[in-house]
């Protein structure tokens, strides 16, 4: 096991490795911003040192100073979480000229799979259900109409180095193409440094189902299970469950399946996430693989009872899966809230602020994740997240009945966060039926709201 881990992150997911590393005996060394001096996890972490202003970019995605701090304490391998540098194969590809272990896949499988038309080809080489589009990236308007008048209209214009919404058009019309198609490409330039575009059909209100895997240097690779993530606001999620109510046990196998395949396909080595819609009638397509921790990792933790970071760990470690695939048993259900510092009533504008009081929920079956202690200060300068709550309980009602329970008894005073809008979702007879799906917020957004200026 390593000596020393560099936390290259922040937050709670920054707080989460450093338990998971103190629990290993593993020494960790935390970077901060100016703007985190007194952040939690430069608390909690064995050293901590500061690599730049509040600016992301001079900061948490500073290469040079990252690596130059993991030389200099004596770190050993490198952690990235999510967001910021997790999924960066430059990242990657640098921890390995160092002697540092980057916890995570290697820099040209992250390439890989990070480009998501080339993504598309191998699981479609390898036999896993793609959603019908382009073969590889389309590089004019042109040439994607006609392939949208090939598979049919609506499609979606995305970028192949896209992620979180961004760099991405839905078009209804052959003649709105040429301008959805200069949006997506002068967005994805923007965002990724990277125009390149592909094409595929839009599967309307589809359920959202990822497969969590796990890959040792060994060539182990299983599944834990899925998480449905189909409540989304701005292609974001923000409520997540495991199991999905709308997966029989034979499609669960299928999926699950078809999540090692692409997994083996890619030589991949990990932990990491294959993400799937699933159409109305059943059918079930790839869409990409995140090469990374997820933020909704407690979901699968909480119903197979493993520790996903300290499986990243050991990975990364060079030792063998804890676990084969007959040993993963998903036992009751899970349901994870994500408290964003966030106003519901004005489409969700960030609201950061100073935390004037804190009260986290306990009893049987509860966990909260999050960077927050009281007079705590919410940047402006980062993501709004501040909090994951998660509940476990033998069957999907008492989780919704928990979670109702534990946002009721939570309490964070000094800004708005989503906590409220949750309780809402969690009373909708819609999701207490498991009859929801990407759509849901879209078509019942107003109605929850309504609801509170009733209450």
């Amino acid at each position: 096991m390593f000596q020393r881990v560099l936390i290259a992150n922040r937050g709670e997911i920054a707080v989460r490795i450093a338990r998971a590393c103190r629990e290993l005996g593993v020494e960790t060394v935390s970077v901060y911003s100016q703007a985190d001096a007194d952040a939690l996890h430069v608390q909690l972490a064995t050293r901590a040192v500061c690599i730049g202003p509040a600016k992301a970019a001079d900061s948490y995605l500073n290469v040079d100073a990252l690596l130059t701090v993991a030389k200099e304490t004596g770190c050993d391998a490198v952690h990235p979480g999510y967001g910021f540098l997790s999924e960066s194969a430059e990242f990657s590809d640098k921890c390995a000229e160092m002697g540092l272990r980057f916890i995570g896949p290697s820099g040209d499988v992250i390439r890989m799979m990070g480009n998501k038309s080339a993504a598309r080809d191998l699981m479609k080489k390898h036999h896993v259900p793609v959603v019908p589009g382009s073969d590889g990236a389309v590089e004019t308007a042109e040439e994607a109409g006609k392939i949208a008048a090939e598979i049919g209209y609506p499609v979606l214009v995305k970028a192949s180095a896209g992620g979180g919404g961004r760099g991405m058009r839905r078009v209804d019309r052959a003649e709105d193409m040429e301008n959805k198609f200069q949006q997506a490409r002068s967005e994805a330039l923007a965002c990724f440094g990277d125009g390149q575009l592909y094409v595929e059909k839009l599967i309307l209100n589809p359920k959202h189902i990822e497969f969590q895997i796990l890959a040792d240097s060994q060539g182990n690779v299983i599944h834990l299970g899925e998480r449905d993530c189909s409540i989304q606001r701005k292609n974001q999620k923000l409520v997540e469950e495991s199991p999905s109510k709308a997966l029989s046990p034979e499609l669960r196998e299928a999926m699950g399946q078809a999540a090692v395949a692409a997994a083996k396909a890619a030589g991949y080595e990990n932990a990491g996430t294959i993400e799937f819609v699933l159409d109305q009638e059943g059918h079930f397509y790839f869409i990409e693989m995140n090469t990374r921790i997820q933020v909704e990792h407690p979901v699968t933790e909480m119903v197979t009872g493993l520790d996903l970071v300290r499986e990243q760990l050991r990975i990364a470690a060079g030792l063998p899966l804890s676990v084969k695939q007959e040993d993963v048993v998903l036992r009751g259900h899970a349901l994870e809230c994500r408290i964003n510092a966030e106003d519901a009533s004005q489409d969700f504008r960030p609201c950061p602020g100073t935390t004037k009081f804190l009260h986290f929920p306990g009893g049987p079956g509860v966990r909260v994740d999050s960077l927050l202690y009281n007079g705590y200060e919410v940047s402006p300068f980062y993501d709004s997240l501040v909090a994951k709550v998660i509940v476990h309980a033998p069957t999907r009602l008492e989780a919704i009945r928990r979670m109702r329970r534990v946002l009721e008894e939570m309490i964070i005073e000094g800004y708005p966060t989503t906590a409220d809008f949750c309780h809402l979702i969690l009373h909708h007879p819609d999701f207490v039926k498991g009859r929801y799906d990407t759509g849901f917020l879209a078509q019942h957004q107003e109605e929850l709201l309504s609801w509170n200026k009733e209450d």
